[in-house]
């Protein structure tokens, strides 16, 4: 008689609560529909009427507390203001869920290294959600220093992150309130633009800033220079008030190529190609999940920096 192989279980879905349904949220519900291993079980959000589209399937709550202890989660996403992110990170962690958390990770270094030692303590993963670094021409571009570049060493590196804030913030106004939102571009743009040097050169120093502020004390524009430890070069541009958008990672190579990473080339669409950014993040982070991954690096390295140009202006965070 010839044995039979009995099926595998399917693994079952990752049940994701998802806090905080700001402008940002829509991008983290499209890519949770197009992963079947995650499945979007809660949302909450502060005002009832954000929670009407999720009624009819999905678990809603007014009070992230009463989400963390009543919804049955896996894991949660945390997408609300800045100025929040390191109390309810705190929160979902103390009750043993892992964290996924949209830039930056806190608003003071403080904050941030309290929330990665408490996802030390508790052994849950805390994953800050840098988008960009799962663009697909960022990724690209780093494919081919790898392999067609490979002989031929980057020599400089610059980031830009050109925008005009009151057109991205959309209905989340806590973006242009320097204690809600941390300080300005250089606390909200400068991590996604940080994380993108450290994942074409690794770690980096500062070694100098220049920072613009407005009347209100927001940062408005800043050039933030940065070097890794052998001497190479990067040059990140900041810019909240620039008349349209740019986004893009420049290399310089050591025989003066220059190449370019064009983060929105062929999206025509406002914010489009934060649709397939998102499912990067998701996917990766699922991963972490499943692997019981180190996590809190990247959020933490790239405070640092935000730190460090506070610091260098005089400016307590």
């Amino acid at each position: 008689m010839t044995a039979t192989t009995q099926p595998t279980p399917a693994t079952p879905p990752i049940r994701i609560g998802l806090i905080g349904l700001g402008v940002i949220s829509k991008f983290y519900v499209a890519a949770l529909e197009q992963l079947p291993s995650l499945d979007l079980a809660a949302v909450c959000d502060l005002r009832p009427e954000a929670l009407e589209p999720f009624r009819a399937g999905t678990k809603c709550y007014t009070s992230h507390t009463e989400m963390l202890a009543d919804a049955g989660v896996d894991a949660v996403v945390v997408n609300v203001p800045n100025d929040v992110h390191a109390s309810v990170c705190g929160d979902a962690m103390e009750a043993g869920l892992p964290v996924c958390v949209e830039k930056p990770l806190a608003t003071t270094l403080v904050d941030g290294r309290a929330l990665a030692e408490l996802a030390h303590v508790r052994r849950v993963p805390l994953f800050t959600s840098f988008h960009r670094r799962y663009n697909s021409e960022v990724l690209r571009l780093l494919e081919e220093l790898r392999t067609t570049h490979a002989a031929n060493p980057v020599r400089a590196l610059t980031v830009r992150y050109l925008e005009r804030i009151e057109e991205h913030a959309g209905s989340d106004r806590w973006y242009l309130d320097t204690r809600r939102c941390g300080g300005g571009c250089v606390a909200d743009n400068g991590p996604n633009a940080f994380d993108l040097v450290r994942q074409y050169l690794g770690d980096v120093e500062l070694t100098g800033a220049q920072v613009t502020r407005d009347e209100h004390g927001t940062d408005r524009e800043a050039i933030v220079r940065l070097r890794t430890p052998d001497g190479i070069p990067a040059r990140v541009e900041l810019d909240w008030s620039y008349d349209g958008e740019v986004k893009d990672v420049t290399v310089e190579l050591a025989d003066g190529q220059r190449l370019v990473a064009d983060m929105l080339k062929g999206h025509l669409e406002f914010k489009g190609s934060l649709w397939h950014e998102y499912v990067g993040v998701l996917q990766d982070f699922e991963t972490r999940l499943r692997a019981g991954a180190e996590s809190t690096r990247g959020g933490l390295a790239a405070l640092n920096l935000v730190d460090a140009v506070y610091r260098s202006e005089g400016v307590a965070t």
